[in-house]
């Protein structure tokens, strides 16, 4: 199913309420777009700031009905949305991406053969439902990190496993769910690609992103990607373009890239939404990544990014709302935002909780020396890890 919704005249929902539907909502505000939420948290970010928010559980029909009755068109803002969800809405209104799409990046052996489909590469792996197949494994792959093949983010759901015996033991701990053990490469640094796919087929991306993880969840990403050649920047971008094809995909799209040590390219996850590392996009581009999800699932016509400016983003976890002695402080922003080229993105969580997404900081500058610099005073005023 597909229609143009358009602005000032539309209503768009989003289902899940968090960081990335909030900045979802803004960005559909910002063209004109009513705006609807359907979450549980009655104090959900998103839902704080949309038009209407629906308070109810992912797998309400009535809740869903009515947000699908009131919309044009429903996107997803995490991928592990119930798959009768996104059944149930696309039965009265446009859901993009579409459920096929979305369930292929809800379980990482069907990402993984989808991978293989589009002739990307991956790090070799083994799948684990048994016993038996935590025996069968190859050495070849060992050392490696096994991986819950659903429900896994930000490092959760994975162990890092070094013989047959870790094997088990780590099968065991992630309760012998089934799991997928990649082979542990030698990695030189990770990129990933946001690209945005309409229903037509037209395409259009981001630069390629270089990403530092830290504990599993994104610390600092850099654009442009410092020290990555054109032709493999080039490479990953058709990439992406494949995989996203060949799922007929429609809206924003992030694929996951290791570049190995004798540089050359695999693909680690993807995910069907707007992306942490493209949130940089938000200040250092003519578009952003919430723009152009705004006008994929509303059928208007793609515009291809342009990068204004080097960007360094910084990922701002609930750590730093808490001194060394472990009492609730403030982070001194007031020091940070004197700082030229400064962007600073809360994103309304009450709460502050160790390793929790609470916002980011985008430094944008004339050079990507410079905004480097400033993203390390940055880090350095907040306490952050400056050495990237």
């Amino acid at each position: 199913m597909t229609t143009l919704c358009l602005p000032g005249e539309a209503t768009l929902g989003v289902i899940g309420g968090g960081q990335l539907g909030r900045m979802f909502v803004q960005a559909a505000q910002s063209l004109g777009f009513r705006t609807v939420v359907l979450d549980p948290d009655a104090a959900s970010p998103a839902g704080c700031v949309a038009h209407e928010h629906i308070c109810a559980d992912y797998l309400d029909t009535a809740a869903l009905d009515r947000l699908a009755g009131q919309c044009c068109a429903v996107t997803t803002e995490f991928e592990n949305v119930p798959a009768q969800a996104l059944e149930r809405l696309a039965l009265a209104s446009v859901v993009a991406p579409a459920v096929a799409a979305v369930a292929i990046c809800q379980d990482r052996a069907a990402e993984k053969a989808h991978f293989a489909a589009s002739g990307v590469a991956c790090a070799p792996y083994a799948l684990i439902t048994s016993a038996a197949d935590v025996q069968a494994v190859g050495d070849a792959l060992l050392p490696g990190i096994l991986k819950s093949t659903r429900m896994g983010y930000d490092g959760k759901g994975q162990v890092r496993v070094r013989s047959r015996a870790e094997l088990a033991a780590g099968w065991a701990a992630l309760n012998s769910v089934p799991c997928v053990l990649e082979q542990m490469l030698p990695l030189k640094m990770e990129l990933s690609v946001i690209s945005a796919r309409s229903a037509a087929g037209e395409i259009v991306q981001f630069p390629v992103q270089q990403n530092l993880h830290l504990d599993g969840i994104l610390a600092v990403t850099q654009v442009p990607a410092p020290g990555v050649s054109a032709a493999l920047q080039a490479e990953a971008c058709a990439s992406a373009a494949r995989i996203a094809a060949s799922m007929n995909y429609v809206g924003v799209l992030c694929v996951e890239f290791f570049v190995l040590q004798d540089d050359s390219l695999v693909v680690n996850e993807m995910a069907p939404r707007p992306h942490n590392s493209g949130h940089y996009t938000l200040d250092a581009c003519d578009v952003s990544q919430f723009d152009l999800q705004v006008r994929a699932m509303a059928g208007l016509r793609l515009r291809q990014p342009r990068l204004h400016s080097p960007v360094v983003m910084l990922n701002l976890l609930g750590d730093l709302w808490f001194d060394v002695a472990g009492s609730l402080r403030t982070p001194p922003w007031d020091q940070v935002l004197a700082l030229p080229g400064t962007h600073l993105h809360l994103y309304g969580k009450a709460d502050a909780r160790a390793g929790r997404k609470m916002g980011h900081l985008n430094i944008t500058a004339a050079s990507a020396p410079e905004a480097e610099r400033l993203a390390r005073c940055a880090a350095a005023l907040l306490g952050l890890a400056t050495e990237w």
